[in-house]
């Protein structure tokens, strides 16, 4: 059994839904970035969403841009995202961890070097923003050899065909976008987002998760009930942003999610 299907099984069998926490690696700090994944487990994230900075993020809102830029003047790149990882792996054996980002750096390393390199530093999946579903088998293939899955998105945007495609081909986990447009941005109509979303997770064969315009307990409690778990972003890494030593970053980390933890086991 896959981490991924642990801790779905899991969530399922305590009736919970899963808080997936995103962070750019390598900001406030290189030296922060394990810690925080550490803190946002010790405040209830049951996975993590580790960023991989791209120089030009397409699908980011300025939070994240700027985030991306400040990593990857500290000069972060493939390489200290798995070592990342892979440290840690050093105390955290069962939390899965997903590095979401773009289709370049893997391009660069090759498909299948970057897929046995992320196993072997302990990644379970990735999830390639600029990487469309008609021309992702090669890739899937590729990176199922090694146990790597690849995470589909969907969008308000995606057609009926599109959608069926990414419901039966996902793997790990469905990451739906609630609204067109970049992260850190707010959901508008949230009654389309549960239409979408409903309809969608009817017909998917992995849990669907919700992300973009999820910024505090209120919003994570509000779409929880209509997906599998939410996913927070912008807001985490904006409060991150100033923290002076990676202890500050920790504790900033576990005030941010612990009351969206507290909000959705409350169902409020």
């Amino acid at each position: 059994m896959s981490r991924f299907e642990a801790t779905f099984a899991r969530l399922r069998t305590d009736g919970r839904k899963a808080l997936v926490p995103f962070i750019t690696a390598g900001d406030p700090s290189r030296e922060a970035t394990v810690a925080v994944m550490h803190a946002l487990v010790d405040a209830g994230a049951d996975m993590v969403e580790l960023g991989v900075p791209f120089s030009d993020p397409m699908a980011d809102g300025p939070v994240i841009q700027r985030s991306s830029e400040r990593a990857l003047e500290r000069g972060v790149n493939t390489s200290y995202v798995f070592d990342c990882v892979r440290e840690f792996r050093r105390r955290d054996t069962d939390t899965p961890v997903v590095l979401m980002g773009y289709l370049n750096p893997i391009e660069i390393r090759g498909v299948d070097r970057y897929a046995a390199d992320a196993i072997a530093a302990g990644v379970d999946g990735v999830l390639l923003v600029d990487l469309p579903p008609e021309e992702s088998a090669p890739m899937r293939t590729a990176f199922s050899a090694h146990g790597l899955d690849l995470i589909s998105l969907a969008a308000p945007t995606t057609s009926p065909d599109r959608l069926a495609q990414l419901a039966t081909q996902s793997q790990g986990y469905l990451y739906y976008v609630s609204f067109a447009g970049v992260t850190g941005a707010s959901i508008v109509d949230a009654g389309d987002v549960v239409a979408k979303a409903g309809a969608l997770r009817a017909m998917a064969k992995v849990p669907v998760l919700i992300g973009f315009g999820i910024k505090d307990a209120a919003s994570a409690a509000a779409m929880a009930p209509i997906a599998d778990g939410i996913v927070v972003g912008s807001a985490l890494v904006e409060s991150l942003a100033t923290a002076a030593t990676p202890e500050d970053a920790a504790t900033r980390a576990r005030e941010f999610l612990a009351p969206l933890r507290a909000a959705l086991d409350a169902g409020e």
